[in-house]
């Protein structure tokens, strides 16, 4: 019984401590994952099949509880372009982005997403879009709160 009890509370004490919000890890740059999109380098770019899609977000940081724009561009025209955002390894709710169009390549769409507590929090972006009369989805993967 006393077992019993001692793991209970070694148990309880390491999930209390191990949540603590003043306890942020930051990941180190050198364990950045590759397949993330790092927009401060550039734009995301994405393929599918000949076509190649080009995401870039301002400000480039992503910042968590900031207005964010997302900019689509397409090297041919597309068509029914929806995004929603999701926490790729935590439920953050989902979050629909009405993307409008600005030409037959080109849609633009804001957002504002919530801060996460531990200093990590990936984002991953559903895209959806007709080509060609084909209906096509890709996902972007970005880290908010990116300081480089």
């Amino acid at each position: 019984m006393s077992l019993r009890l001692n793991l209970l509370l070694f148990l309880l004490t390491f999930s209390l401590t191990a949540c603590n919000k003043e306890a942020k890890q930051s990941p180190l740059k050198s364990s950045r994952d590759a397949s993330l999109c790092q927009f401060s380098a550039g734009d995301c770019i994405k393929k599918v099949g000949d076509t190649q899609l080009k995401f870039n977000l301002s400000p480039v940081s992503a910042p968590s509880e900031k207005p964010l724009t997302l900019t689509l561009s397409s090297t041919l025209p597309i068509t029914n372009v929806n995004l929603r955002l999701e926490g790729r390894d935590m439920f953050m709710g989902i979050i629909p982005v009405k993307m409008q169009q600005s030409d037959d390549t080109t849609y633009i769409g804001n957002f504002v997403y919530g801060s996460c507590s531990s200093g990590y929090m990936v984002w991953r972006g559903f895209v959806s879009f007709s080509l060609n009369g084909q209906d096509h989805t890709v996902i972007v993967d970005f880290l908010a709160d990116d300081n480089g």
